[in-house]
This record gives C-alpha cells, sequence and structure tokens, in this order.
C-alpha cells in the first residue's frame, strides 16, 4: 500500500493539474468534440473520434485527482526535523566506491513525470534513511543485495 504523505510543493502540482484540466483543457476538448460531432458521420470523423478519446483521457486523470487530493495529507518542514532524514528532505549519500547519489524523499505520487531527483518515502533507500544524521552509515537491502552508504548532507527546502 502506498503512503498517503505528500509536500505541499507535490499537493499544489496536483492541485493545479486538476484545475487546468478541469478548467481550461476539457472545456477547450469538448467544444472541439462539439463542433467535430456537428459534422455528420462520427465513424469516419478523425477530429470527433481523437477528441472524444482525449476527453475520456481527461474525465478518468480528474477522478483519479479528485479521490486521491482528500486523501493525501501534506507534510509541511518543522524545525525539530533538522540534522535528521524525514519526509521532504533533500539527501546527499556516498557509498566506499565514491559514487553519490543526491534526492528528494516525497510520496509515491510525486515521483512520477519529468523529475528525476526525487526518490518515493516507501522506497527501500528511503526507509533505511529515515532518522539518519549527517556522517551516518546506514545499509540499504535491495533485490541485487545490500550495500552500505554515508550521509554527507541533509537539506530541507524552508531552512
Amino acid at each position: 500500500m502506498k503512503t498517503k504523505l505528500i509536500t505541499r510543493e507535490g499537493y499544489t502540482k496536483l492541485k493545479d493539474e486538476h484545475d487546468y484540466l478541469w478548467y481550461t483543457k476539457r472545456p477547450e476538448i469538448t467544444k472541439i468534440v462539439t463542433w467535430a460531432a456537428g459534422l455528420g458521420d462520427r465513424s469516419e470523423n478523425a477530429d470527433y473520434t481523437f477528441n472524444k478519446r482525449v476527453l475520456r483521457q481527461i474525465d478518468r486523470r480528474v477522478r483519479f485527482l479528485r479521490k486521491l487530493l482528500p486523501e493525501l495529507s501534506i507534510v509541511d518542514y518543522r524545525p525539530e526535523q533538522a540534522g535528521k532524514v524525514f519526509f521532504g528532505a533533500w539527501v546527499e549519500i556516498e557509498n566506499d566506491a565514491g559514487a553519490t547519489k543526491r534526492f528528494r524523499i516525497v510520496g509515491p505520487e510525486e515521483i512520477y513525470g519529468d523529475v528525476k531527483d526525487y526518490i518515493s518515502i516507501d522506497s527501500p533507500m528511503a526507509r533505511a534513511l529515515l532518522k539518519k544524521e549527517v556522517d551516518d552509515v546506514f545499509m540499504v537491502k535491495t533485490p541485487s543485495g545490500a550495500s552500505e552508504w554515508y550521509v554527507n548532507s541533509i537539506k530541507y527546502q524552508n531552512n
């Protein structure tokens, strides 16, 4: 089961997507479908067929977002989190080979799209990192085996 946590930025992004789809994109596509339907035979009308499919995709996404948004809990940074890894932290880690990774621990709904440096709170790496401090060593168990990492830095957007 996915964790129902989200950063304030992630929530705003999903809410903005809903509002754009519902108040801007859907009315545009509805106009096109209505216009194309008025042209007559719908079975061979590419404008009608294509835009009707787009309308169904929009409606599916809007239904998903309307169900999801009320279930999410927004997690904001709190001063007592300073110095430790918690939800929303930007973390840089390093292994013995000198390989470094930098990412932000976020909710599962935030890791899709054009975001490359976010990992889900539900991932093995994020779970292993929780409550760690700078210079702590931790083990991550993955399908390819266990690996050892060191915490180099921890930052939050608001500090």
